[in-house]
């Protein structure tokens, strides 16, 4: 064999070996919880005709994880923590306004927040009123400050809050979700465990430049080696804003999920996902909600949602 004919023959080889090789498997085990924001937040979709503001048995089938808003210390969430518990998915609760309250209009977002002086005792009447202690399992994690730099509550503020949380129920991680605009200000406590940030009305953010770029940004302002990240899906629909500006069809946020989903699985930092939000009218009159989305829309959603918590 001449020597031209042994370098085909090399190359033919190589190519036949390269082409029937699998395509790589991304290993997506470290996304642990998927599910959907405003579950039992005291909302009721007007698009029904029906008083509801618990929509935990139409998403149990495809999450592990829904919301709970708290609002006052004394209110006792026992019974609705234990439902969907009962039904395999743990809670995530809303706890600002244990911590904070309205102080002003100076903020980024034109409502300022701050630490109530009282916090401790607050927070300390919620976990007996609860028995937080001893049902803890049924919770994913505590959710304090709601966008916390951009609606003004300082480092220290969101720090002495957090930690806390974190002194007296140590197990359960605590979240905190920052508004876009504002992430190359943040700075993130230690005792915070999964931190994530929300940028709608992107068609495809596992390719957007920008969105890519702020959650480098926002990884680079992580403080240890233990903290996640929460990949917070558009699953809204707003026509002036997805349409008009983003570009996206109704039928066409499918896609938006999957580009979500794919970014999730590239990160290894990412621990969870959840969709903003489900049922509609939510931000705005006309919105829509994952809940009313069209039929191969919201299968898509089942589809990431069984494929996340190995539901049948």
């Amino acid at each position: 064999m001449n020597r031209l004919a042994w370098i085909l023959s090399i190359i033919l080889l190589i190519s036949c070996h390269t082409e029937n090789q699998p395509d790589p498997i991304i290993d997506t085990s470290h996304i642990k919880y998927f599910g959907f924001t405003l579950i039992d937040t005291y909302w009721d979709d007007p698009t029904d005709n029906q008083m509801k503001t618990n929509y935990i048995d139409e998403v149990f089938g495809f999450s592990n994880i829904a919301d709970i808003l708290v609002v006052n210390p004394s209110d006792n969430i026992v019974e609705r923590m234990a439902e969907m518990n009962d039904l395999q998915v743990k809670s995530i609760l809303h706890l600002s306004e244990v911590f904070f309250e309205l102080v002003g209009t100076t903020s980024p977002s034109g409502a300022e927040y701050g630490l109530r002086t009282d916090f401790k005792s607050r927070w300390d009447e919620f976990v007996l009123v609860n028995n937080l202690q001893v049902n803890q399992a049924w919770i994913q994690s505590f959710y304090i400050g709601e966008e916390p730099t951009w609606n003004g509550i300082s480092y220290s503020e969101l720090k002495s809050a957090t930690d806390y949380v974190k002194q007296t129920i140590p197990s359960v991680p605590i979240m905190i979700i920052e508004a876009y605009p504002i992430i190359d200000q943040i700075q993130i406590p230690n005792s915070v465990d999964w931190i994530g940030f929300d940028h709608y009305f992107i068609k495809d953010p596992k390719s957007n430049v920008d969105y890519l770029s702020e959650l480098d940004e926002l990884i680079s302002k992580f403080t240890n080696a233990e903290q996640k990240l929460v990949i917070i899906m558009d699953t809204h629909f707003i026509s002036s804003l997805h349409g008009n500006y983003g570009g996206i069809a109704l039928d066409e946020m499918d896609e938006v999920a999957n580009s979500y989903y794919e970014l999730a699985k590239s990160e290894p930092k990412t621990i969870a996902i959840l969709g903003y939000f489900w049922p509609s009218g939510f931000d705005i009159t006309g919105s829509i909600g994952a809940r009313n989305m069209p039929q191969d829309v919201k299968e898509n959603y089942i589809r990431i949602g069984k494929e996340i918590t190995n539901k049948n």
